[in-house]
């Protein structure tokens, strides 16, 4: 029984030293440098508006006018009301006055295609307004037409970004109504 104890101590003490060895190997490679605040907010900014894009490129055309219930947006309408708020981010931030409103009306672009390219353009039109801020700019002050208040251009991104996502998830649903899988659930 006791040459048992002694072989059970001499495995254990033989793997704890084995752990440290196996923990100092991960330690060799230096972590990353973080982003700089503008590379993180483009990221986010430039992610939603890949998944946005993918989805308007990618629903049937045939289903674009689909809505889960009569007083909802259909699907056309989500894609031009993000489109178009996403201008009420980028012109002030260019020192330009905001729409005067947004319009997501049916005689506004009505073709898939005309609508992919769309929202495709007004991410890049926010993307290149915050790349042009540089990481100093994003703590500039613009006033935000909805609040009527001043942001900074970070929080003003930031804001827009999760509105943005807030809208993919229920184009999620439109597409699972459908009876269709989104884009970013498909194996890759």
């Amino acid at each position: 029984m006791k040459k048992w104890k002694v072989v059970a101590g001499l495995v254990l003490a033989a793997g704890l030293a084995v752990v440290p060895v196996g923990s100092q190997e991960k330690k060799a490679a230096a972590p990353k440098p973080p982003m700089s605040s503008n590379q993180a907010v483009l990221e986010t900014w430039n992610d939603i508006g890949r998944k946005l894009t993918t989805m308007a490129e990618d629903f049937p055309e045939d289903k674009y006018e689909f809505k889960p219930k009569p007083e909802q947006r259909s699907f056309r309408e989500q894609l031009l009301h993000v489109a178009d708020t996403n201008y009420f981010f980028t012109n002030p931030v260019e020192g330009k006055k905001a729409p005067a409103q947004e319009d997501f009306s049916k005689d506004k672009l009505k073709s898939k295609a005309e609508v992919a390219a769309y929202v495709k353009k007004s991410f890049a039109d926010g993307a290149a307004a915050i790349k042009a801020k540089g990481d100093a700019g994003l703590n500039s002050l613009v006033v935000d037409p909805y609040a009527n208040q001043q942001v900074r251009v970070i929080d003003f991104a930031y804001g827009f970004a999760e509105h943005s996502g807030e809208h993919y998830g229920q184009l999620v649903v439109y597409y699972r109504l459908s009876g269709l899988v989104p884009p970013e659930s498909r194996p890759k």
